[in-house]
């Protein structure tokens, strides 16, 4: 299976296209303070750099039949 990340900016009708059968996991974190972060040793927690509270949801998208 070949793994692609799809970034979450960029400009409209540039960068990778998706394609039948991809599922995409969009993972918004929204933050009171900044939108800086900081990663901690263990390579998968994320907190905010200013320490102020945050959320972060989850939402899959599979392309079937060339549509969400």
């Amino acid at each position: 299976m070949k793994v692609r990340e799809m970034p979450n900016y960029g400009k409209r009708g540039r960068g990778k296209k998706f394609v039948e059968g991809m599922t995409v996991a969009i993972e918004p974190m929204i933050n009171m303070g900044t939108k800086n972060i900081k990663q901690l040793k263990d390579g998968w927690t994320i907190l905010t750099a200013d320490g102020k509270p945050s959320a972060h949801f989850e939402h899959d998208v599979a392309i079937v039949n060339g549509k969400p």
